[in-house]
Order: C-alpha cells, then structure tokens, then sequence
C-alpha cells in the first residue's frame, strides 16, 4: 500500500455515474443479497448513496423517491459497510493514479465512508488516518481518536525512578505530557453536529 500525504478532497457535487465510474466500481460492491439472489438495481443503490452521501448531514429518509425506499438503501448501505467495502475502496484509492475512474468519484466514496465511520469503528479510522484521506474523518482529526498515537504512547518508555529533586521534577513533567497526548488520543467524547457538518 503506498503512503497518501494527508489533504482534503475537494468537494464535487454528486451526479449519477458514468459507465467507465460504474465498470470501475462494481468488483468492489456486493453483487447479491444475503439469500444468494442478485440484486438487479445495483448501479442505481450505489447511486442513491452516494447521492446522499454527498449533501452533508441528510438522514436516509430524505433520499429522493427515484432513487427508491430509503430503508433498502439503508439496510444495502449497512451491509456493505460490514463487508468492508469502504476498506477497499480507501486502499483502491491510495493505489489507483490520477486518471483513474475512481478519482472522479472520490469525493463521494470519501463522504460515503464518513457515514461509515460508526459502523466501520476504529479498523476504519486506522486505515483513513494512515492513508491521510482527511475527507473520510466524521470531523477535524485533531477532535477524533488517533490510533496511531495511541500505540506510539503505548510503547513509550517510562522515565528511571527519580532520585533526585530535579529528576522528580523532569518525571512528573513528562508523565504530564504523556497524560495529555494520552487524552488526546482518545479524541472527543462527543464532536458537536455543527463542527462534524461544517468539516468539509
């Protein structure tokens, strides 16, 4: 997998999509549903998410009514989350170049995998931070978990017992600066509504 510089990718305004986008897609989303039966309107389900995933802050019930019953769409969005597929599309993306058709729908995918960001939990927010898709965060990174410092702090050494006055002094304030990564790490309990919408 090769490194992504962290950025931000530009917003795009959501249109249905093409054939060479949907050619380039489709081996990456799940052709059949639990029962085995193929599902017929599967260009038209991914449509619909990335429709929506692409107006920031749209519950499901205000899919348009072309694009279907929300609720199929939901539960369709749902079941590709378990399966990973926000996983490999991020890792397509990290690979694939700039004329790739993938590109043109990045920014869909990346506000796609926000939404899955509760279900994806921090398997997923491991792999958008490490391919630096800043896009795919539910809110500005420096609010969220950091699972990367989380295992630099783990093995981060502890300071020799102290001795002296001025050691004690020099142990108490690194152990200080620990806790305070340490807080960090583990993001904000809670993002407020407004910031998560208006982190682009």
């Amino acid at each position: 997998m090769s490194h992504t510089t962290s950025r931000l990718t530009p917003p795009r305004p959501w249109s249905p999509l093409t054939d060479l986008q949907w050619h380039a897609l489709a081996p990456y989303v799940l052709p059949r549903a639990p029962q085995g039966r193929r599902i017929a309107d599967l260009r038209h389900r991914m449509d619909a998410i990335f429709h929506l995933a692409s107006t920031p802050g749209d519950p499901w019930r205000l899919l348009p009514e072309a694009y279907g019953r929300p609720e199929t769409v939901a539960r369709f969005f749902r079941r590709l989350t378990r399966a990973g597929l926000w996983h490999r599309l991020l890792e397509a993306l990290a690979e694939c170049g700039p004329d790739h058709p993938l590109r043109g729908i990045e920014y869909a995918i990346l506000r796609a995998t926000r939404r899955a960001a509760r279900l994806g939990g921090m398997p997923l927010l491991l792999l958008i931070r490490k391919l630096g898709l800043r896009t795919a965060l539910n809110g500005p990174p420096w609010l969220l978990p950091d699972p990367l410092l989380s295992e630099t702090l783990r093995r981060a050494p502890m300071p020799p017992a102290p001795r002296t006055a001025l050691q004690l002094a020099a142990a108490k304030s690194y152990l200080r600066s620990i806790e305070a990564l340490a807080r960090a790490a583990l993001g904000r309990r809670r993002i407020p509504r407004t910031v998560r919408l208006a982190w682009p």
